[in-house]
């Protein structure tokens, strides 16, 4: 995966040459009544558009790719926690490898093994604060994968068309969530937002069971060419190959929408 925002900051350097320039005319009294100190809101509007422009308050703090060998892993726990940072997640095709994507600079994920299973950690704890670029991150396609990721202010993007799920809890505060389901789990997969909209996708063939129950300030709209309704709140895929092992989803919130499509 290609690590994001790899070219050179630019706005900060124009902005210290402007600064240069206003301050070299200032001392040779080329700017009658010129002063330097009323021009401190500007600082604001600058850090604006930086974080809009790159994502970050800090120059260079992009984030940086990074990529673990998977060695005798033959299963593997991801836990993250991130905060006010966006989560996109998907299967990694290259071999030999457990994990690959961006991460934040100088916060790589933590790595634990016992015996045969991996844990890995990532946690908005260990980032500099002032970094807001996205997490990426793919997993290893032939092993089973936990899955317990969480934010407090931001998105949650997986596409785990190819994975093998052993269970995933998938959380958020203030923020979407997309899905794009597996052909197999071994246990449900729970979403959950407290103000957001969650989105499952189900890929051709899979045999999907989503339970998903409106509320009075949380709906539900399901595309009915592709779900049937098989009792009050929960639906299951249609044209789904009948040999598909069951992947079972469940949606909760509070505030949002759920589209089933």
């Amino acid at each position: 995966m290609r690590a994001r925002g790899t070219r050179r900051p630019l706005l900060w350097p124009l902005v210290l040459v402007a600064a240069g320039i206003a301050l070299l005319l200032n001392n040779f009294l080329l700017l009658s009544g010129f002063n330097l100190t009323a021009l401190w809101p500007l600082l604001l509007v600058i850090a604006g558009a930086h974080v809009l422009i790159r994502g970050d308050v800090i120059p260079r703090s992009e984030g940086r790719p990074f990529g673990i060998t998977r060695g005798s892993v033959e299963s593997a726990t991801v836990e993250i926690s991130a905060g006010e940072i966006d989560i996109n997640g998907r299967a990694l095709q290259r071999e030999g490898r457990l994990i690959a994507g961006q991460f934040a600079a100088d916060s790589r994920p933590d790595l634990q093994v016992t015996d045969t299973h991996a844990i890995l950690r990532m946690d908005r704890a260990a980032t500099p604060w002032l970094s807001f670029n996205d997490w990426e991150f793919g997993l290893a396609h032939d092993l089973p994968w936990q899955l317990f990721i969480s934010t407090s202010l931001g998105q949650v993007r997986l596409d785990l068309t190819g994975l093998i799920v052993s269970d995933a809890v998938i959380a958020t505060g203030v923020g979407d969530i997309r899905l794009t389901c597996p052909r197999e789990t071994l246990q449900a997969i729970h979403l959950r937002s407290a103000l957001g909209n969650i989105h499952v996708t189900t890929p051709d063939g899979v045999l999907a069971r989503v339970s998903a129950k409106a509320g009075r300030l949380f709906g539900v709209h399901v595309d009915e060419t592709r779900y049937e309704q098989v009792e009050p709140g929960v639906y299951v895929s249609r044209d789904a190959d009948p040999n598909a092992p069951l992947v079972e989803v469940q949606i909760s919130g509070t505030f949002g929408d759920a589209y089933l499509t």
